[in-house]
């Protein structure tokens, strides 16, 4: 590897079980690569670099008392929805917050894991978009063009995995915030079954809609993080039964059936696939055609799955702005859809719950007959900073239908979802396909999701040294 290329999670716990090299020299590095990146990417919200040199520390000794952890010692950053003990948690809101007294359950087992946490990742306000930018922190960058977003919302996280400041990151995903990000900037991206990471001290996440994920330049170490951060605090309400997703890595997954769907779900406003991304992902179905599997194309029976969404997604901003610590700062589509959710959080909120049920029904129909459901993660490539972030309510709501229509029905559902490179188009920007499935479907997934990496081999590419080396307006 060549010594600007940064190990990821796999190779930095294997080298520190070698005794290759220690926790501090680790953190130390990454702390060094945040601090050069702060003036062009923007990534990290918040940064614990005395207290993740201690942890670093106390990671070296406990090795050499003979300790073993699967994470001892390797630096990595979680997104600025979740708790680490005595720090604030902003989720992208202004003003000053409290500390959090103790971590959340995720970053726990992370910490459990012997994982160094050396800072929180930027994210828009309360995670509602597909950009990360806002008056509380400026912009976050995209590094393979920093005059463009890394996506949303735990762009932070997407930012700061593909730069190389870490090997990898958590993020949360309500309606694709995990696998957005990930296709706009080059990296898997794991949407997990609902409730596999747990969100407490939330016992759910936006009316069950959100859920923490990973991010990462591979599948094993997306794999690896997420077998790190999963399990269920006594207070979820979901808590599926405990699997290990890493152990499916370079696991043949056999000859499988896959539908290619090309259509946008059910919209209020018109979205239309870019022919730039559409070759994209048509070129992936024929990858995975050669290496074996049978791909046609079908659709999901969708339906009016937007109708159920939208009362979840907003009752879950009401819930954060009744917490917010200073609610007049917050921005202006923040506290209108906080509105609406209020309206929505009665009848129309119950009713979306109990559809699901027959949206497992409806939509899981494609499963048997397929195995996988194969689609574009976005519709277009990372928009320049700037061009949502101005926008009205609607605009924004427009412009957001029209960028990423294609993630958000697999949020309602609860299943899994994986992010996978699909290659670069126009001015180097890269863009994602995602493999879908049913529930509790991770395992498939990410062995089909290795095979193509195996194959493609994307975690080659690195983005431009200039990413973080130029001004912001590069």
């Amino acid at each position: 590897m060549a010594p600007d290329r940064t190990p990821g999670l796999t190779e930095s716990a294997r080298a520190l079980a070698a005794g290759e090299v220690t926790s501090r020299e680790l953190v130390e590095r990454a702390l060094d690569r945040v601090e050069a990146s702060r003036s062009t990417l923007n990534a990290f919200r918040l940064v614990r670099a005395e207290a993740a040199l201690a942890e670093a520390d106390a990671a070296d000794r406990e090795r050499a008392a003979g300790g073993r952890r699967p994470l001892l010692g390797v630096p990595v950053a979680v997104k600025d929805d979740m708790d680490v003990a005595g720090e604030p948690t902003a989720f992208g809101c202004p003003g000053a917050h409290p500390r959090a007294a103790e971590d959340g359950e995720a970053v726990r087992r992370l910490r459990a894991a012997g994982a160094v946490v050396i800072g929180k990742t930027n994210t828009c306000e309360l995670g509602q978009w597909p950009f990360t930018e806002g008056p509380a922190f400026g912009a976050t960058r995209n590094p393979w063009h920093t005059g463009h977003t890394p996506g949303g919302s735990s762009g932070g996280s997407a930012a700061a995995v593909a730069a190389g400041l870490v090997p990898a990151a958590l993020g949360s995903d309500g309606a694709g915030s995990v696998r957005i990000p990930a296709a706009w900037t080059h990296l898997v991206g794991i949407k997990p079954q609902r409730g596999r990471i747990s969100t407490w001290p939330r016992p759910e996440s936006f009316q069950g809609i959100t859920v923490n994920g990973t991010l990462a330049r591979t599948v094993a170490d997306a794999a690896l993080l997420l077998d790190a951060a999963s399990g269920s605090h006594h207070g979820d309400l979901h808590r599926p039964a405990a699997l290990r997703v890493h152990d499916a890595v370079g696991r043949d997954p056999g000859r499988l059936r896959i539908a290619l769907s090309l259509k946008p779900p059910f919209t209020a406003v018109p979205a239309r696939l870019d022919p730039a991304v559409r070759a994209k992902v048509l070129a992936l179905a024929e990858r995975l055609a050669r290496l074996g599997h049978t791909v046609e194309e079908a659709e999901p029976r969708y339906g009016r799955i937007g109708l159920t969404f939208v009362p979840r997604a907003t009752a879950g901003i009401a819930e954060h702005v009744r917490e917010a610590p200073f609610p007049e700062l917050l921005d202006r589509r923040t506290r209108d859809a906080a509105r609406l959710g209020r309206l929505l959080g009665g009848a129309p909120l119950r009713a979306a719950r109990r559809a699901e049920a027959l949206l497992h029904r409806r939509v899981g129909a494609l499963f048997e007959g397929y195995d996988v459901l194969l689609a574009p993660t976005t519709a277009a490539p990372p928009p320049r900073i700037g061009a949502m972030l101005g926008l009205s309510g609607f605009g924004t709501d427009r412009a957001m239908i029209a960028a990423c229509p294609y993630a958000w029905p697999w949020n309602v559902l609860g299943w899994p979802g994986v992010n996978v490179p699909a290659g670069f188009v126009g001015d180097g920007l890269p863009v994602g396909a995602q493999l879908l499935g049913p529930a509790d479907s991770e395992p498939l997934l990410v062995s089909l999701a290795a095979q193509l990496e195996d194959d493609l081999r994307w975690h080659d590419h690195w983005p431009p040294h200039r990413a973080v080396a130029d001004s912001p307006a590069a």
